[in-house]
């Protein structure tokens, strides 16, 4: 195994380099949204941040099951289509864009007399995440951190924050929705740079849903279950335990920053080396980023257990009643990160269908302990709901692994790569 350096050029040199620039940009779009939580929750009162927060988590939620997952299956069209100098590709865009932003703009129309301004912002959304998928198909992950990463949230923090000054709840939805027009707006710009004018080729449809439809079934589960503990909270619980919970639960962000820049550096060897049969390598590489994993994000969360009677007063008075709703995040979240990059794995082994179903199950734990706490315990029961919720999606891929193959995120492979060696041949 080579040692693990950045290449000035060449294929590695380019991955690395945008490794690296999509997790900058995950960073400042999550410093952002702290920083967003902090403003609303000391401005305003409970009941409003709570309201506020639910509204954008929900239109969060529907605009991830909107968008059908046609974003990768752009990418993987547009990226296919390169040794054809991309021709006709411009007709897989267009038969991605119409579905998605037709259904966000239905979902839009029936929710809109209750969210307001975030659900007519859907379409827009759902539009602007598939315009900048496909500026990353064609090998450009400038937009994507520019625009999802560092434009979007800096604005509406900016705009949040005005609103704050203001104070003025009734501008936070338009504070949170606006900058999507923008960032819509230049990513067809950037996507238009690059698009050479094209023929639509017979089957284009097809192809590009045939690919893809399997995936929204995945890709609306994972929305759902991304969102949809601060939306339950907010129905069983009123808006004041979803402010409460929000903010007790901001930090999530952190595990999974760390867990995306290392599936970016790992996936795409892990498929490799289990289509080829090298179950040895897949164990390495598991192995390697697991222990990575721990050590990057377990002093995080050790210290937020820590100092979570002094970290969640920064969000006002009365949140620092959160504590056993951190506690039980931090140790969820190392329960979490102890199992490793485990779904990705699974799946790198093909075996979507059973990824799928693991979140089904994962989803319905949520839901019943939900169901069952928050009513009695508030944001407490809502944080015991997700934390089974996790559980269930952790531990049932990590059995299946080894009872089909006999990986494990620990054992020989572990303690070697604390010594910088590579992931990758040379």
């Amino acid at each position: 195994m080579a040692s693990l350096t950045f290449r000035p050029a060449g294929p590695l040199g380019q991955v690395a380099r945008g490794g690296l620039a999509g997790i900058a940009g995950a960073v400042i779009s999550a410093g952002a949204q702290f920083l967003l939580v902090v403003v609303v929750t000391r401005t305003f009162t409970a009941y409003q941040a709570g309201t506020f927060f639910t509204a954008t988590a929900l239109a969060l939620m529907v605009a991830g099951v909107a968008k059908l997952d046609a974003g990768n299956g752009l990418i993987y069209f547009i990226a296919r289509a390169k040794t054809s100098n991309y021709h006709g590709i411009s007709g897989y865009i267009r038969v991605a864009l119409v579905p998605a932003v037709l259904l966000a703009t239905a979902c839009g129309a029936a929710l809109y007399p209750r969210l307001g301004l975030p659900a007519a912002a859907l379409p827009v959304m759902v539009s602007a995440d598939l315009l900048l998928a496909a500026t990353r198909g064609f090998g450009a992950m400038r937009p994507t951190v520019l625009l999802d990463g560092v434009a979007l949230p800096t604005l509406q923090l900016l705009l949040v924050a005005a609103a704050a000054v203001a104070v003025r709840p009734q501008w936070l939805p338009l504070a949170w929705a606006l900058p999507y027009l923008p960032v819509a707006l230049l990513a067809a710009i950037q996507l238009r740079e690059r698009l050479p004018r094209t023929p639509y080729l017979p089957g284009t449809g097809r192809d590009l849903w045939r690919y893809t439809a399997p995936r929204s079934v995945a890709g609306a589960i994972q929305a759902v279950f991304q969102r949809l503990d601060i939306v339950v909270v907010a129905l069983l619980g009123g808006p004041v335990q979803a402010a409460v919970y929000t903010a007790a639960t901001r930090f999530k962000v952190v595990g999974q920053l760390a867990n995306q820049g290392l599936a970016q550096a790992v996936q795409p060897r892990l498929v490799r080396a289990l289509a080829d049969g090298e179950l040895g390598r897949a164990r390495e590489l598991y192995q390697a980023a697991t222990i990575w994993l721990v050590l990057l994000t377990w002093p995080v969360w050790l210290g937020y257990a820590a100092l979570a009677p002094w970290l969640l007063r920064l969000f006002g008075p009365g949140y620092g009643a959160a504590v056993p709703v951190a506690l039980v995040l931090a140790g969820t979240m190392m329960m979490a990160t102890a199992c490793g990059m485990v779904d990705v794995v699974l799946t790198a082994a093909g075996h979507t269908t059973a990824s799928l179903l693991n979140l089904v199950v994962a989803i319905a734990c949520t839901v019943a302990l939900d169901v069952a706490l928050i009513p009695a315990h508030g944001a407490f029961g809502a944080v015991l709901g997700w934390a089974g919720g996790m559980i269930a999606k952790n531990l049932l891929p990590l059995w299946q692994l080894h009872h089909r193959y006999g990986l494990h995120p620990f054992g020989r492979h572990s303690l070697p790569a604390l010594r910088f060696r590579s992931w990758t041949t040379a």
